[in-house]
């Protein structure tokens, strides 16, 4: 017998359409003619907590980490327990296995966990769904891979699990234990990818309250050569006065200056001039980024929902599989163009079925290239027809983009005619860049698009006239215009996914920001919508109404302060997804990479020990001066106790709601107070919080006389 396991029943229904007939739906599996069928629930096994694997972990305490699990365990999620029945059940008479997770490094692990749980020994096939229409899954069943081929995926996949469990849960309890011992009544989640995330949003909030705009002055002038007038800007010299460190003209009397000796020169002559033909090959077709992104931009739309609206026309077998960090395209599927052309010819969407009727069905893009393919490609139409009215406004709009950037791999490239011109004008050099447009091509199709626009008005946009080194060309004008810096924009959930995906720019070490330039960022195409969202819902984040900024909240900046820099910047994180990267290529081994991780986190745990977060506003501990004092409940009723208990265990009656003051406040450090104690000699009053403070008191009957006294009555005491 032959078993196909699905990810989850969506998939499962789907194949069972497209096995041989007649089919017979039991309860957690369907019967084929081409073998049965049966699904998880995504993950239906979830790593053991901490507690699970001793009872002494249930409690947090800070000598107990890091916790670090010596051999790694798994459990059947209760809700899956039926259907985890069902599979073991079919495992067991099956000859073979079809895995059916998605064609993903996730997909990959949950059905290959549930294997290796139960021990299964039998051969094991690989199908990979990119689509689920009818033919995209019949011709996945007849190319069946080996499911040994995808060990080194799976293995990257632990890896990824196993080190954000470690994270998790060891930092989580580290750094609430010590935000609680200064006060702070709250838990901090500390995640591998979702800590540094939350940490841009906090950054970007403390360079705008600390941003003052800076004035600079650009200096332009207007010539006329004999073929035309044009525009060109002033490009200072290295040693030029008044410059700062970006190279902005800041000096308001230097400007003016410059201005009254460019005027006194008529004539400038053209020192070089350098046309050159250039070609834009076409926008590469969707990833789940770059779809959410776009939407985001265009729309509006916060980065799940396109997620959410992309599996819904996946599901509904109009667009390919939607969790996709893939941008290219398998070279054999360049033929199915004609069809998905055709269709979207037809469709009642009028610019999509004019570009597709526009299309050339003979041009092969970039994209299809098998060199770029992993497990997935971008994310395309299907060859199924789309019925618009079916669909809701979201839904219409995100099989837009997907469409409209698959069209344009049917176009030709843009091509255009570059020149750059230097001027110099009284020993000044003046600069001009303009473009002639050969053939607009590909970029027809986004030509409604803002950042395709090419009517661009700044130095290099407009138009320029013919002209050739030596040409002389006469000032009709000049001016300095004072501009100001802008501030930097705050984060939308689009753009913060964005920079998750270009983390490379955020990150703090020089030299690795070269190394990740071409990872592909934090987190998965997966995840990335799921991690912002949760920052939001758990209100790490809040999002303005109206542009939808991202703005973060006190718990935020708790968190990311209380933190070293190793967590909240994403340093560690991005070269971690370097490493799971190589390692699903079979170049990194699982154990050493989580040798590293237990290492990292052993070192983090220890600075938690240590670690000093600065005291919740409230009443300070008067024994410790360390802690806050916290209202708690005892055998006898309320009372105030020190937040680091047991370290401090300073504890207070309760006075109408506060703590009842010491009678005696230690005169030296006031944060001790003073008690009675018997020395060698006598009585005597000494500070709570000896040796720290070494305060005494001579005792005055039954009182503190109030004059510090030498320490040597406390030597003497003990």
């Amino acid at each position: 017998m032959r078993l196909f396991i699905a990810e989850k029943p969506s998939m499962a229904a789907e194949l069972s359409k497209c096995l041989p007939g007649p089919l017979s739906r039991k309860d957690g599996y369907i019967i084929t003619g081409g073998g049965v069928i049966t699904w998880a629930f995504g993950h239906i096994l979830r790593q053991a907590e901490p507690a699970e694997y001793d009872e002494k972990y249930k409690k947090w305490r800070i000598e107990d980490l890091p916790i670090i699990p010596q051999t790694w365990n798994l459990l059947v999620v209760d809700s899956c327990r039926k259907q985890f029945a069902i599979i073991e059940n079919l495992i067991n008479q099956a000859t073979e296995i079809v895995h059916a997770g998605d064609p993903d490094r996730e997909g990959q692990l949950l059905i290959d966990e549930v294997l290796d749980y139960l021990h299964n020994e039998k051969p094991v096939h690989r199908i990979l769904l990119n689509a689920l229409d009818e033919k995209s899954i019949k011709k996945a069943i007849a190319t069946l891979r080996e499911n040994q081929d995808f060990y080194n995926l799976k293995q990257s996949a632990l890896a990824r699990a196993r080190a954000d469990w470690l994270i998790g849960m060891n930092l989580s309890r580290a750094y609430t234990l010590a935000a609680q011992r200064a006060g702070h009544r709250t838990t901090l989640p500390v995640g591998r990818v979702k800590t540094p995330t939350l940490a841009l949003v906090v950054r970007r909030e403390r360079e705008l309250e600390a941003f003052k705009p800076l004035e600079y002055f650009t200096v332009k002038a207007d010539f006329k050569h004999e073929n035309g007038v044009f525009t060109a800007y002033w490009k200072p010299r290295e040693e030029q006065p008044g410059l700062d460190s970006e190279g902005r003209l800041t000096d308001g009397t230097v400007a003016k200056a410059l201005v009254e000796k460019v005027k006194s020169a008529k004539t400038g002559v053209v020192v070089l001039c350098d046309t050159a033909e250039k070609k834009d090959p076409q926008r590469l077709p969707l990833s789940l980024s770059s779809l959410q992104v776009m939407a985001g931009k265009k729309f509006g739309y916060d980065p799940q929902l396109v997620l959410d609206t992309a599996q819904t026309l996946y599901e509904r077998k109009l667009t390919t599989y939607p969790r996709s960090d893939c941008d290219f395209l398998p070279e054999s599927q360049h033929s199915d163009g004609a069809i998905i052309l055709e269709n979207l010819c037809m469709s009642s969407q009028k610019e999509l079925s004019a570009w597709a009727a526009e299309a050339d069905r003979s041009i092969q893009s970039r994209a299809w290239n098998d060199k770029k393919i992993t497990a997935h490609h971008a994310i395309i139409p299907t060859t199924e027809k789309c019925n618009f009215a079916s669909l809701n406004d979201t839904q219409k709009n995100i099989y837009f983009l997907i469409a409209q950037s698959y069209i344009a791999q049917f176009f030709p490239v843009h091509v255009y005619s570059q020149t750059k011109v230097e001027l110099d004008h009284g020993s000044e050099t003046f600069t001009a860049s303009g473009r002639v447009i050969v053939e607009l091509g590909w970029k027809k199709i986004f030509a409604a698009d803002s950042e395709d626009k090419e009517d661009k008005k700044d130095e290099d946009g407009g138009m320029l006239p013919a002209m050739t080194k030596g040409d002389k060309a006469d000032l009709l004008g000049v001016k300095a215009d004072k501009k100001s810096t802008k501030p930097p924009v705050r984060f939308t959930a689009a753009t913060l996914l964005a920079a998750m995906k270009e983390i490379h720019k955020y990150v703090k070490n020089p030299d690795l920001k070269k190394q990740l330039k071409d990872v592909a960022g934090i987190g998965t195409e997966a995840t990335r919508a799921t991690i912002i969202k949760e920052l939001i819902d758990r209100r790490f984040l809040q999002e303005e109404k109206k542009k939808k900024y991202l703005i973060p909240t006190e718990s935020a900046y708790l968190l990311i302060d209380a933190l070293p820099d190793e967590l909240t910047y994403p340093d560690s994180t991005a070269l971690w997804e370097s490493i799971l990267h190589r390692m699903a290529e079979g170049s990194e081994n699982l154990a050493v990479f989580l040798e590293q991780q237990a290492h990292f986190t052993s070192n983090l745990c220890n600075i938690a020990k240590e670690q000093n977060i600065p005291l919740k506003e409230g009443h300070v501990c008067p024994q410790c001066g360390q802690g806050i004092l916290q209202l708690r409940n005892g055998r006898n009723g309320q009372f105030w106790g020190c937040s680091r208990y047991p370290d401090c265990k300073g504890a207070y009656d309760d006075e109408q709601g506060q703590p009842k003051k010491p009678e005696h406040p230690c005169p030296r450090c006031r944060q001790g107070s003073l008690q009675l104690r018997k020395g060698k000699n006598g009585d005597f009053w000494g500070c709570t919080r000896f040796p720290a403070c070494r305060a005494t008191c001579d005792d005055d009957q039954g009182k503190p006389r109030m004059a510090a006294q030498p320490a040597t009555s406390v030597q003497a005491a003990q």
